[in-house]
């Protein structure tokens, strides 16, 4: 039998809350399951495929993705488990990153991702992705906010959405009520569900 592993990206804070995560996944999801945490020291360096100056506030991203996905692939050697990569945020955005990087991630679960990542949307339409299943979500209040790179969010995850549906990626974009900071546990959860489902 094929075990799933959801792999996801977390801080300090988003770890104080993983139990709650777990048990929502499996409320939804209804099937066994692991999810292995992997810490990251630095949000925005360690998650952040290249560097980008700063969008809000005063810290920029140091583009330490390669070494981050490098750690994973430490844990996604066992042929037997179908791993699936995911998170919220910035990890979303890895996550989604990472699986034009390997073919090693049956599918992913991008969770308000931050697809407002300068020249992502570029990159994501320019690359080929390497799974076959992507769930994509947003708040439906993100994209009005008055940061200009920010902003762009809305129309850049529509566009890598349909990007992915036209090149045969079994694909959903689903909206969610409210800003990126509401209920980033339950909408995680839901993602991961989403992805594992019907693998």
């Amino acid at each position: 039998m094929i075990s799933t592993v959801m792999i996801q990206p977390v801080d300090d804070r988003e770890m104080s809350f993983i139990d709650d995560e777990i048990a929502s996944i499996r409320n939804i999801y209804g099937a066994d399951f692991r999810l292995v945490p992997v810490r990251v020291d630095n949000w925005n360096d360690d998650l952040s495929p290249w560097e980008a100056p700063p969008v809000f506030g005063r810290e920029g991203f140091g583009g330490g993705a390669a070494g981050t996905l490098a750690r994973i692939a430490k844990i996604t050697c066992d042929r037997s488990c179908r791993y699936i990569i995911g998170g919220y945020s910035l990890a979303g955005l890895f996550a989604i990153w990472a699986a034009y990087q390997t073919d090693v991630f049956a599918a992913v679960a991008a969770a308000s991702p931050s697809v407002w990542f300068p020249s992502f949307a570029q990159y994501a339409a320019d690359s080929v992705i390497r799974t076959k299943k992507v769930y994509l979500s947003l708040g439906d209040t993100e994209e009005r906010t008055k940061n200009p790179v920010m902003s762009t969010v809305g129309d850049n995850i529509r566009a890598i959405h349909s990007h992915l549906l036209d090149s045969g990626i079994k694909c959903t974009l689903e909206w969610n009520s409210g800003d990126h900071f509401k209920e980033v546990r339950q909408r995680t959860a839901k993602a991961f569900a989403w992805a594992a489902s019907d693998l």
